[in-house]
C-alpha cells in the first residue's frame, strides 16, 4: 500500500487547486456584480454586463459543485485509508 498514498495525495491536490482555482475564478467574475440597480433604457449596456456575468457564473457553478464532491470523496478516500492504516499497526 506504499505506492498508493502519493498517487492519492496527487489526485487530492490536483481537485483541491482544481476547486480553488474555480472559486478564485467566480470570485473574479462577481467583483463586479451588482447586488441591487435599478435601470431605464439609457442603461442598457450596463444590463447587459450584467446578464453576461450572471451567465458565465451560472456555466461555472455546476463544475464548481463537481469539484467540490470530487475533493471531498477523495478526501474521505483519505481518511479511510489512515484509518485503516492505523488499525493495521494495532493488529
Amino acid at each position: 500500500m506504499t505506492g498508493f498514498a502519493p498517487i492519492m495525495w496527487t489526485i487530492w491536490g490536483v481537485l483541491v487547486a482544481v476547486m480553488m482555482a474555480l472559486y478564485v475564478y467566480r470570485s473574479r467574475l462577481t467583483r463586479d456584480e451588482e447586488d441591487q440597480i435599478f435601470l431605464d433604457d439609457s442603461f442598457n449596456h450596463i444590463k447587459a454586463e450584467q446578464t453576461a456575468i450572471m451567465t458565465k457564473v451560472n456555466k461555472i457553478q455546476p463544475v464548481l459543485r463537481i469539484a467540490m464532491g470530487l475533493a471531498g470523496a477523495m478526501t474521505l478516500v483519505v481518511l479511510v485509508y489512515y484509518a485503516i492504516d492505523i488499525f493495521n499497526q494495532f493488529k
